[in-house]
């Protein structure tokens, strides 16, 4: 990675063997990435190494009395880092384009520019990615740009504390006459130390606490740099015998190697088991060169390892989209051994490629390393060429959203579509709504977060939210369940406000709403209890909730577990309870379908007899229960035989599985009749 950067420098003295350990990182990186979908620890390893490197640079020039030059510095590291990454991000593009569906388009040209910034790792946190998930085939093409970014980040920040050490050092001199001067190392000892300590500290606590969002943060990681940088201060005093040489040598590798075989490091990196692949390396950087034919230095500075590290920067670029992209066009969730050697070979030339063409000319070109401000024009240039289409890209995609949305609502009728009556007639010249790059926003909107006396008392309800009451409330209406009752608020809210009905929702994703079930994980479990108090405390004068259970495979839809048991205590208390039918689920992304093959594609129009149950689970309910009102909406999504991706120029699914808010909306005027006419709540307006 870019660590190379800095170890070629007049300063450094070449370590084959790091150069081989900085390979076998990241062969550890792309085999698990490729086979395995597991964490290897093998980006641990390169953070410690980049640090370990700069470290030993900066060290010496500060004992030896040089200026530390910061500007050019980072200058000179930009200058030579950037120039591949914007190749690989050009090469993600155009395949991009070519390859992935047009709903995925903005968020990688945010990527893109969140990569080229070294922004990226913070750009995943915000949006809480999963990178332990091993499916990558919906993955981002550009995700791996995360430690990258903080890398850079660091390349910034180590400089800034060995000027702050340079300053403060020849102060403290002055201010401790007479006693033993506090040289440079000692300080810098202290200083990474602290960095160490209270890195690591902060680390453990939000791998414990929130591990998705910490995984990206560079905070949690400084500790490794920290760890790099000790080393490389401590080094000068390690000196273990031969023996001791040869057993430290192999004896990391082997930890190194099998972290991610012996851990379990899911959901427990960067926190303290982050320590077993770091220690690892560290200890084969002391063992370095051991002087024995059986050490592991002769080992990592074979040729082949060193030709690997010489080019791990441009390969740890290039992999991950190479797999994304493998996976994606092949509609494959895990590549096989051959597919996976494949990929490992095409991602080796690409990389040798980059290096040999684009790396090394920019390494030995010397107009730039002249004067600062031609390095700087190097680095403007990089920027320019990517930011460029980047830029005219977005303001195309924008351009097409507008004219989209502005087309008349005639031409893109949704649901009424499927009325009896045929109410709306699609045309066929008319775009289908919403545009995919406002996929993104087709969640069903809700006002704001519970106030007043909709807030809950108990915790597990913080989230709780409701739409804007009315001025004069004449039904109060709790939504019960998860996202599936949730994308329904698109036609209850817009029917509540023209009713004078107040709407609140305690709801959490993947919880249906239910009596205590073996079959629901027991935060579910423990939710729904508290919901269900939270509306006989309340005393609503109805529930909404979602009736029945889709499912990907056969049963493809079934009773929801203990629905009569949950809501029995509802009706008892003489608060109504409506049960709307659920909508399918498929084991595809129904939008990006249509984007790939075209809404009339058999792939996007999903057999009924796959989607929804031949008798409805709601049919059951049927006169069981005193005051359950049942809705059943499948026909407005279903029809022919046939669950749809595009109904009436809209389409009918964001996902997988959630309706567009677009297509709910296109269904009000039917929602409102049928509500109405199964409550008998016609009267309230």
């Amino acid at each position: 990675m870019t660590e190379q950067t800095i170890s070629t420098t007049a300063e450094c003295t070449f370590r084959p063997e790091v150069q081989g350990l900085r390979a076998l990182a990241v062969l550890m990186v792309a085999t698990y990435h490729i086979w395995l979908g597991r964490v290897s620890g093998g980006v641990d390893v390169f953070l410690l190494i980049s640090a370990f490197l700069l470290t030993l640079s900066f060290t010496r020039k500060l004992e030896g009395g040089r200026p530390l030059r910061l500007l050019q510095h980072w200058l000179h590291v930009f200058k030579r880092l950037l120039p591949a990454v914007v190749v690989v991000l050009l090469g993600v593009l155009t395949a991009t384009w070519a390859f992935v569906p047009q709903s995925r388009w903005p968020d990688v040209l945010a990527e893109a520019w969140a990569s080229l910034l070294y922004r990226q790792n913070w750009q995943l946190a915000d949006s809480a990615v999963d990178y332990y998930a091993q499916n990558h085939s919906g993955a981002s093409p550009l995700q791996h740009f995360w430690s990258l970014s903080i890398q850079g980040q660091v390349f910034i920040l180590w400089p800034l504390i060995f000027a702050a050490v340079a300053l403060l050092q020849p102060f403290l001199a002055k201010v401790l006459p007479g006693r033993k001067a506090v040289g440079h190392r000692s300080l810098l000892l202290m200083a990474f130390g602290a960095v160490f300590v209270a890195s690591l500290v902060y680390s453990i606590d939000q791998t414990a606490n929130n591990q998705s969002y910490a995984y990206f943060d560079t905070r949690t990681r400084l500790w490794e740099f920290a760890l790099g940088s000790l080393l490389a201060l401590a080094l000068p005093y390690l000196k273990p015998g031969r023996k001791l040489r040869v057993v430290l040598g192999w004896g990391g590798l082997a930890a190194m190697l099998s972290c991610g075989l012996v851990l379990t490091v899911d959901r427990s990196f960067p926190g303290f088991v982050a320590l077993w692949p770091t220690l690892a390396a560290a200890a084969v950087i002391v063992a370095g060169q051991s002087g024995s034919r059986i050490g592991a230095d002769r080992f990592l500075a074979s040729r082949p390892l060193v030709m690997v590290g010489d080019n791990s920067y441009a390969l740890y670029l290039w992999h991950w989209p190479v797999l994304v992209f493998f996976l994606l066009v092949t509609e494959t969730a895990t590549p096989n051994l051959l597919q996976g050697l494949a990929i490992m070979a095409v991602s080796m030339i690409l990389a040798v490629a980059t290096t040999r063409f684009v790396e090394r000319p920019m390494r030995r070109w010397e107009w730039p390393n002249v004067r600062s401000w031609r390095a700087a024009v190097v680095i403007a240039s990089c920027g320019a060429l990517l930011a460029l289409p980047v830029t005219a890209w977005q303001g195309a995609i924008s351009a097409e959203g507008a004219a989209i949305a502005d087309q008349p609502m005639e031409l893109t009728p949704g649901a009424a579509a499927l009325a009896p009556d045929k109410a709306g007639q699609p045309t066929p010249e008319a775009k289908i709504i919403p545009a995919p790059a406002a996929m993104k926003d087709e969640w069903a909107d809700i006002d704001g977060l519970c106030t007043g006396d909709n807030v809950p008392s108990d915790p597990l309800l913080e989230g709780c939210l409701q739409n804007d009451p009315p001025e004069v409330t004449t039904k109060k209406i709790v939504v019960l369940g998860d996202s599936h009752a949730q994308q329904y608020m698109a036609a209850l809210g817009p029917i509540a406000k023209a009713h004078g009905w107040e709407v609140v929702t305690p709801l959490k994703g993947n919880c249906r709403f239910g009596a205590e079930s073996t079959e629901r994980p027991d935060d579910c479990n423990a939710f729904n209890k508290a919901s269900a108090d939270y509306v006989l405390e309340h005393k609503p004068d109805a529930v909404f909730t979602v009736a029945s259970l889709t499912h990907v495979t056969e049963p493809f839809e079934t009773e929801v577990p203990g629905y009569l048991e949950g809501i029995k205590p509802f009706t008892d208390a003489g608060i109504d309870v409506v049960g709307v039918r659920d909508n399918p689920r498929f084991s595809i992304n129904m939008p990006e379908c249509v984007q790939k093959k075209g809404p009339d594609s058999p792939d996007c129009n999903a057999p009924l007899e796959h989607s929804l149950a031949a008798s409805s689970p709601l049919d059951d309910y049927a006169g069981k229960v005193d005051g359950l009102y049942l809705v059943d909406m499948s026909d407005f999504i279903c029809a022919q035989g046939t669950c749809p991706a595009v109904v009436g120029n809209v389409y009918v699914y964001k996902d997988d599985n959630h309706l567009t808010k677009t297509y709910v909306q296109s269904m009000i005027p039917m929602f409102e009749e049928r509500l109405l006419a199964a409550t008998g709540w016609a009267t309230s307006r």
